[in-house]
């Protein structure tokens, strides 16, 4: 078998294998290549397949949360106006029939925003059902 160091994936970076100079066969290193690739993907897809927990136990929807964008925020960081609602610290109007608004299972606020911040944009907002 190729070190890594020798043979990534096709590429031949030069090296002895045995004590004899040769280039590897294109199936020396297809079915390396093919498993490590397939080892890649699922590891990774696993790894970020988990978004995480609201403090009251829902998880938050994988579209919405990678792990740090969604938190609860208060009520009064969140405005309610006839155009929509109103991300109080960046301004950001969004629309009450928008895509992003999602029913909160437990009646709070909830901001999904980029990487958790508060000066970014909304990726998704859980705002409480209205009483009738």
């Amino acid at each position: 078998m190729y070190s890594a160091g020798r043979n990534v994936c096709g590429i031949w970076l030069g090296g002895q294998r045995r004590g004899v100079m040769e280039r590897p066969g294109k199936r020396s290193f297809r079915y390396g290549c093919i498993l490590g690739t397939a080892v890649a993907i699922v590891e990774a897809g696993s790894a970020g397949a988990f978004a995480h927990q609201a403090p009251s136990g829902w998880t938050y929807p994988w579209a919405c949360c990678h792990d740090m964008d969604c938190r609860e925020v208060q009520s009064s960081s969140i405005g309610e106006e006839p155009k929509g609602y109103v991300i109080r610290s960046t301004g950001e109007v969004i629309p009450m029939t928008d895509s992003r608004i999602k029913n909160s299972p437990d009646g709070e606020y909830h901001w999904c925003s980029v990487a958790g911040r508060n000066n970014t944009r909304t990726i998704c907002l859980f705002v409480p059902p209205k009483d009738f």
